[in-house]
């Protein structure tokens, strides 16, 4: 039978205690998954771990870890830059190995399920899994944030989960589980700390306000440093590379008087949308993986 390989990346709201992490961290590994990489930003107070193993391990690992999450992480307390529901804000599944979309969208449903009805967290299912038009974009689901869903699930019926109660969990608020392609998560930072600057440029480059295709960004300002940040989802690295949107922002940063400082990844990252990275840069010309030594040798 094919290895079938599935890659889970949940988002917690706990970004400054790594003793929660690493619970957390524990509970996926015990399930049999193999840990890729675990990070904690203490700006937007948020943990991202990624994983990977065979279907049912990945999906007892997703269940165990919000479990976990939900013990340990309070949303009364937690405050952040990143916009966020619940502990673990939220679970996609990605298709790897031998497995499809639909295969992952399955996934996501059972998952999504099991956590409404024994954690009694109310779940969302958003991008190949949602259930709804208005629940593809995740920033449709996390309109208002844990705050503003707070009410709004008890009175919107717009906003009445996919699975679980209609309020939230008194501590680990609710969760958003879906299947989708891989996705960079890549933030720019700017040698300003006037987050007006990151906001603007945000705007300008973010697909639902007519910027770049497949592109999510809005401006932040970093807590350790307080220079303002674009953080960013890029959906589809083949239809929007990294190398045009840092292009983009180093224009609109230029346009307004500031540079860029530096530029991070969170989480993995697919090694052609690197490479795509360096032949944009360099201007090479006919040049392709197959001459690149480390990848045929």
């Amino acid at each position: 039978m094919e290895q079938q390989v599935v890659e889970c990346i949940p988002n917690f709201s706990e970004g400054k205690d790594q003793s929660v992490l690493d619970a957390i961290v524990g509970v996926i590994k015990e399930s049999g998954c193999n840990v890729l990489d675990a990070s904690m930003d203490p700006s937007h107070n948020r943990s991202v771990v990624t994983f990977v193993g065979a279907p049912d391990d990945v999906e007892e690992a997703a269940f165990a870890a919000a479990k976990k999450a939900s013990e340990l992480i309070d949303m009364e307390k937690h405050h952040g830059e990143h916009p966020r529901i619940g502990a673990t804000d939220v679970i996609p599944f990605v298709p790897i190995l031998g497995v499809t979309m639909e295969d992952c969208v399955e996934m996501a449903k059972r998952t999504g399920k099991r956590i409404g009805d024994e954690l009694g967290i109310p779940v969302y299912l958003y991008a190949k899994a949602a259930a709804r038009p208005d629940r593809v974009r995740l920033p449709d689901v996390r309109r208002g944030e844990y705050e503003g869903l707070k009410e709004a699930i008890k009175t919107d019926p717009d906003r009445k989960p996919d699975f679980g109660p209609g309020e939230l969990h008194p501590t680990a608020g609710a969760t958003a589980v879906a299947a989708r392609p891989p996705l960079i998560a890549f933030n720019v930072n700017l040698n300003t700390t006037n987050v007006k600057i990151a906001r603007a440029i945000a705007r300008r480059i973010r697909e639902s306000s007519g910027g770049l295709p497949h592109v999510q960004a809005m401006g932040v300002t970093m807590e350790d440093t307080g220079l303002a940040q674009v953080t960013m989802n890029l959906l589809d690295y083949r239809v929007t590379s990294m190398e045009f949107v840092f292009s983009k922002i180093e224009e609109e940063a230029a346009r307004r008087g500031v540079e860029i400082v530096n530029s991070e990844l969170i989480g993995l990252v697919p090694l052609d949308a690197l490479l795509d990275v360096a032949f944009a840069r360099l201007k090479l010309e006919g040049f392709s993986r197959q001459r690149i030594l480390d990848l045929i040798t």
